[in-house]
């Protein structure tokens, strides 16, 4: 079975290339669990000056990018794979979630538009992306952070990236994914004002259905709102 590929257009790639080569993200992609494509989107342009961007129509600050480069990379690295979405990172897009990570985690491949500056033509969403995808209510600099955080989302999700079958079949719960306490070592620690902090006994001395019943009791899913 073919790993899964994320490809990202962005105008700063080294940055996110530099991110993922680090961590279990690393790993993964030198085991072939799943591969990230991080491309300059000023290869896709044909003058010297290599633009990506122009004034906006109609006037206002900065700059927006325009739709050639972004067309002709997105048609080139698409090609004819199956199973493949293309999504616009913007902060007028839907939420993305945990429950969206999971149906994305299904896909072959993940195109994603990373913008910068004062926007994207918007023909680019109308006509090229599939989706229009935002990580929050609020603007950023750019579309790489939100990028980045889709990646390492869905990876998360794909076996032997950060646990194996069992372990994720233990985590993904109704179309989310459980989070909870964890406490290691040392069972007492002495905090603020030498006060005792201490790990809860049945983690400790606890029976397996005992700790169970702890960790759903503490924890909770974490989906969509």
């Amino acid at each position: 079975m073919k790993s899964m590929q994320f490809d990202v257009l962005t105008l700063f790639p080294k940055a996110i290339e530099y991110y993922f080569k680090q961590g279990l993200i690393g790993r993964a992609q030198r085991d072939d669990l799943i591969q990230i494509k991080v491309h300059d989107l000023r290869k896709w342009t044909d003058d010297r000056r290599r633009t990506v961007d122009d004034k906006p129509y109609g006037g206002g600050n900065g700059m927006v990018l325009k739709i050639e480069p972004i067309y002709k990379a997105v048609k080139e690295i698409k090609g004819r794979k199956r199973k493949s979405k293309i999504i616009l990172l913007t902060p007028r897009g839907r939420k993305f979630d945990q429950k969206l990570a999971n149906e994305y985690a299904n896909l072959k491949q993940l195109i994603i538009i990373s913008g910068r500056y004062e926007g994207i033509d918007e023909r680019v969403a109308e006509y090229i992306a599939d989706e229009e995808i935002s990580i929050g209510p609020y603007v950023l600099m750019s579309g790489d952070l939100p990028a980045m955080s889709i990646i390492e989302t869905i990876a998360r999700l794909k076996a032997n990236v950060a646990g194996d079958k069992k372990w994720l079949k233990e985590r993904i719960k109704d179309n989310g994914f459980w989070e909870g306490p964890q406490y290691t070592r040392p069972e007492v620690f002495y905090g603020k004002n030498n006060k005792k902090w201490v790990v809860p006994e049945c983690l400790i001395h606890g029976d397996h259905k005992e700790i169970a019943e702890w960790k759903k009791r503490h924890g909770r899913i974490i989906e969509s709102d």
